[in-house]
C-alpha cells in the first residue's frame, strides 16, 4: 500500500532539522520510499516534508512516523498520513 506522508514544521525549527537531517535520510533509505523531499514556503525555505512511502498497512505507516528521527526531535507541528492510489506514476 502507498500512504502520502505529510508533516508540517514546527516555527523557528531550522536548526532541528538541519541537525537530525543526516540520520532521517539514513532512516529513510531502510524504507522503501517512492518519493521524499522537503516542503517549500513562499521564500523557498524548507517547512515541511512530503513522503510517499510503498508499506504494508496504516499501522506501518504509524510505525515509520514514530521512529523518523525528524519526528523524535521534536520538528512536526503536525503529521497527515494518507493511503494513496497511484493514478498517475511515472514509468507506469
Amino acid at each position: 500500500m502507498l500512504f502520502a506522508i505529510y508533516g508540517i514544521d514546527k516555527p523557528d525549527s531550522l536548526a532541528i532539522r538541519e541537525a537530525t537531517r543526516a540520520d532521517h535520510l539514513a532512516y529513510m533509505a531502510t524504507f522503501d520510499t517512492q518519493v521524499g523531499g522537503p516542503l517549500l514556503n513562499e521564500e523557498g525555505e524548507m517547512c515541511g516534508s512530503l513522503i510517499l512511502l510503498e508499506t504494508q498497512d496504516l499501522a506501518s505507516a504509524k510505525a515509520f512516523v514514530a521512529g523518523d528521527p525528524y519526528g523524535k526531535a521534536g520538528l512536526f507541528s503536525d503529521v497527515k498520513i494518507h493511503q494513496m492510489k497511484k493514478v498517475i506514476w511515472p514509468g507506469e
